[in-house]
């Protein structure tokens, strides 16, 4: 080749090596501008601060190696901005949809970017919005959509209790005593116990007092069969003293006397009011040891339960008794 030739070529390719590089640190420089473009209003501006980073992740991006440490820093940066866009949104009320959707875009840039933290923390506000949207259709009445609101969240995190516990009250108010059932008994299970137990008394109360409701009209309605299946689901969230009493009074209407006995017993060692307050129980005990055979013992029974709404019942059973 010729010599001069040789020079010139050599030149060209010492030329655009420099060119080369010059482009590539102005490139770096780019994505210095953008970062400092966001990291001025990142205080006053999260979604202008999360513009400015995005582009400084493209422009990065184009760069390649030299311009790694500089993404890791925007990386590393934008999950915690889109997360505090949502949680804003969220303390400051607004629509729930917008807070759906700032919350959706801050799970999806937690995965692009590998925070699982602020994944965690995203989805927390996903879940308090959806519970938020539910609140406001149980409080309208729409069910069906409060229900399906409580499901997304429940898509969300399977563990939610409070989605959980909220599903039930819907059930209550719908009166669907099955569904009512399973979903509180959810709820009691994923609470277990510990820290968490005035919460599940609570449940528990509101599930007991709820069956014992439905017990008592279907023992009102002389249905007697269905009283004992709802009283019986009502027992197991725990003791009540009226509880037994309907066991009592059903288990008498149907003659299983020694029953009645058992759950009078019960009824009368919860009460610890006075003698009017006891009578009711005393009431049911006489009737099953009349209808046990033991005369003595119902003749005291209906003396104990002479007070209030008893005492006319009680009076006319001692006289069949011909009680002294």
């Amino acid at each position: 080749m010729d010599y001069k030739l040789l020079i010139k070529v050599a030149g060209i390719i010492f030329i655009s090596a420099v060119l080369g590089q010059n482009l590539q640190a102005q490139s770096r420089n780019d994505v210095i501008k953008a970062y400092n473009e966001g990291a001025k209003v990142i205080k006053t501006d999260t979604e202008a601060a999360i513009t400015a980073f995005e582009n400084a992740v493209t422009l990065a991006d184009q760069v390649g190696e030299t311009a790694d440490d500089l993404k890791q820093k925007l990386t590393g940066a934008l999950p915690s901005l889109y997360f505090k866009v949502a949680n804003d949104a969220l303390r400051a009320n607004k629509p729930v949809q917008e807070v759906i959707q700032a919350a959706k875009r801050a799970i999806d840039a937690s995965e692009k970017y590998n925070s699982a933290t602020n994944k965690e923390n995203s989805e927390k506000v996903m879940l308090q919005a959806y519970l938020n949207m539910a609140s406001g259709f149980f409080n309208e009445n729409d069910y069906d959509n409060a229900l399906s609101s409580f499901d997304s969240a429940l898509m969300i995190n399977p563990g939610y209790v409070a989605a959980i516990y909220n599903k039930s009250l819907v059930y209550l108010r719908q009166n669907n005593a099955d569904e009512f059932e399973k979903s509180i008994d959810l709820y009691l299970e994923k609470l277990g116990s510990g820290p968490e137990d005035e919460k599940a008394k609570q449940a528990s109360k509101t599930a007991l007092e709820y069956f014992r409701a439905a017990g008592s009209k279907a023992n009102q309605e002389e249905n007697l069969d269905e009283a004992l299946a709802l009283l019986t689901k009502a027992e197991k969230y725990g003791e009540d003293k009226d509880l037994f009493y309907f066991f009592a009074d059903v288990y008498n209407k149907q003659k299983k006397f020694d029953q009645a006995m058992e759950y009078a017993q019960k009824g009368l060692a919860l009460e610890t009011g006075d003698s009017e307050a006891k009578a009711k129980y005393y009431f049911q005990l006489g009737l099953a040891q009349k209808g046990k055979g033991q005369t003595s013992e119902a003749c005291a029974s209906f003396k104990n339960s002479l007070f209030g709404a008893f005492a006319e019942a009680s009076k006319a059973e001692r006289s069949n008794l011909k009680c002294q």
